[in-house]
């Protein structure tokens, strides 16, 4: 009976090495996304939430006082004068809700600000009037569009321009290796104004997510895009693999949990919170909240920051630029010793071979 055939051990071995070391890439993934997305989300719980209180007289003092200390750090109440007052912070995101008390109780919230914040802040000042014993009135005085009832989908609007942008990385990085840098940039930008057109267009006529301001949010969605491309593709001559699990640090874990889409910093643990003020994700959405709902409060702010990391991006690719033409340079050297080497040993042999004739 003949044997069958024997498979080797060594090649074997070593396929398997391979395919162990690249699944170090989706297992940190793992752990990154449940330490970033669990840590965000699992749960929301305010602190410092901003409300006030409209009325100047002892009443309204101590309702501010009462809440103030029952919340333990949860709430930040102030007391306004008037209502006008109150509808004013709310218009320019320095509060979350105004209570106005009395006979017939009315809560004002700013829901395109946040509808979680605000879902947060009725809660609270539905038991206040319940302990009146009066129903409470709430009037929204930044309703979101038609199209956006929860006031969430410009998260959802930043998650699929981000991952049209980093997915992106990979391919220009990779296929687009063998290009010139300055050919994977032109690559990069034209991308990053494809994707902000998709995004442009799934906010407007595809899904209604805005009502107006449309040209706005496209600009900001093409500064977002950019930004992200051309950092990704500059990281790409440096971390090679391991640039889509960079990326996705940068502009998913650390990226979608600080942006404010879903829970303001006032309800996420500190380091999300202060993660907000600055990273492009935070400054994509407060950017179009504030274009299209709030009249553009607070608007060059979040343009900076959009500005900023699309300016990072270029510093990042120019530094790539550099390694890349002293690697050329490196490369290049060699290969000069090396053809001298040979020439000299040709030299030589040649010499060898006269002597010995």
């Amino acid at each position: 009976m003949s044997a069958g055939p024997i498979s080797a051990p060594g090649p074997t071995a070593g396929a398997l090495r391979h395919v162990l070391s690249h699944l170090v890439t989706p297992l940190l993934m793992c752990i990154g996304m449940g330490l970033a997305y669990l840590g965000a989300f699992h749960a929301p719980e305010p602190h410092d939430l901003r409300v006030d209180v409209v009325g100047s007289g002892a009443s309204a003092q101590v309702l501010a006082q009462s809440l103030q200390d029952k919340g333990d750090g949860a709430l930040s109440v102030r007391t306004v004068a008037d209502r006008d007052i109150a509808v004013n912070h709310l218009r320019t995101q320095q509060s979350y809700g105004a209570y106005v008390p009395g006979s017939r109780p009315e809560l004002i919230v700013a829901k395109a600000s946040s509808d979680t914040s605000a879902t947060v802040v009725q809660r609270v000042f539905t038991e206040v009037a319940a302990e009146q014993g009066a129903p409470l009135q709430v009037t929204d005085v930044a309703p979101t569009a038609d199209g956006d009832p929860t006031g969430q989908g410009i998260f959802f609007l930043l998650v699929a321009v981000s991952i049209g942008s980093y997915a992106s990385v990979a391919v220009i990085g990779g296929a687009g290796a063998v290009l010139a840098l300055r050919l994977r940039a032109g690559l990069a930008i034209g991308t990053s104004l494809v994707v902000s057109v998709i995004g442009a267009a799934f906010a407007g006529p595809v899904f209604g997510l805005v009502d107006h301001g449309l040209g706005g949010l496209w600009a900001m969605a093409w500064l977002y895009s950019a930004g992200i491309l051309l950092i990704g593709v500059g990281l790409h001559t440096f971390l090679k693999r391991w640039t889509t699990l960079g990326v996705m640090l940068l502009f998913v874990m650390l990226n979608f949990t600080s942006s404010g889409g879903i829970f303001r910093p006032e309800l996420q643990p500190g380091f999300f919170g202060s993660l907000h003020s600055f990273w492009n994700g935070a400054g994509f959405v407060e950017g179009v909240r504030s274009h299209v709902y709030f009249g553009g409060h607070a608007l060059s702010g979040h343009l900076l920051v959009l500005a900023l990391w699309f300016v990072a991006g270029l510093v990042v690719l120019g530094v790539a630029g550099l390694a890349e033409a002293g690697r050329r340079r490196a490369s290049e050297e060699k290969a000069r010793e090396v053809a001298a080497a040979r020439a000299a040993a040709g030299a030589e042999e040649e010499m060898e071979e006269a002597v010995g004739v």
